[in-house]
């Protein structure tokens, strides 16, 4: 029976997630969700008995209510071929009525004779090697490094150009400034600057050339 088409109870998550190590016990808890304003009550049972310890195996959830359920897998001493599991849970669930108590079921109220409705919902099993997620966490702890180390990289290298670019601007305005000084403090110190310079370029050019005459017409020594 459901309540407007809706199972009687939801379970989270869908499967038992278990990290399994060596000679370690390892838990997985269970969120049981009555969906329906009728007491229902559930029923929780494995294929490995032996292998698990239920808590609560058995209750009642009042109507809109939640009840949490515990499962421990118990120490084991080898691991399964290839971490693959092989267990399944079965948890079933009914409405009861009004004011039912764990205590007051009785062993029939799972059986589907007489027309009965019990929902049943099978949930596998997963075993998962802590090392495997540490070594997920590693990884992506180790690409989030690299990443950040790129970034910061990339921008040392950008910052430095761009400090780079600016410097050489600042270089070309000093120059420009410096040549404009030069040229006004010449023009204002000495007018006749331009005249000067020519007539001592000149007189250089005199003088070079003497001395290459000079140096042609003398005897070369033997």
């Amino acid at each position: 029976m459901t309540a407007g088409g809706h199972p009687l109870i939801s379970v989270h998550p869908d499967e038992l997630k278990f990290n399994f190590e060596l000679e370690k016990q390892s838990y997985c808890d269970l969120k049981v969700v009555n969906n329906t304003e009728h007491h229902v009550a559930f029923k929780v049972k494995t294929t490995s008995p032996k292998k698990y310890f239920v808590r609560p195996n058995t209750n009642v959830i009042q109507p809109w209510d939640a009840c949490f359920i515990r499962v421990t897998l118990q120490a084991q001493q080898e691991y399964p071929p290839d971490m693959q599991c092989k267990d399944k849970f079965l948890l079933q669930s009914t409405i009861v009525p009004p004011n039912s108590d764990v205590d007051d079921l009785s062993p029939d109220t799972f059986n589907k004779d007489g027309g009965k409705t019990v929902e049943e919902c099978k949930l596998r099993v997963v075993y998962v090697s802590p090392n495997t997620g540490q070594d997920n966490l590693e990884d992506n702890t180790l690409k989030s490094s690299r990443q950040s180390f790129d970034d910061s990289t990339n921008q040392s290298v950008q910052q430095l150009k761009d400090e780079r670019d600016a410097a050489v601007r600042q270089t070309q305005l000093l120059r420009q400034e410096l040549d404009m000084l030069r040229r006004r403090r010449h023009r204002k110190s000495d007018p006749g600057f331009s005249l000067k310079f020519a007539l001592l370029v000149a007189l250089i050019g005199i003088m070079v050339g003497f001395l290459l005459n000079l140096s042609l017409s003398s005897p070369s020594a033997e």
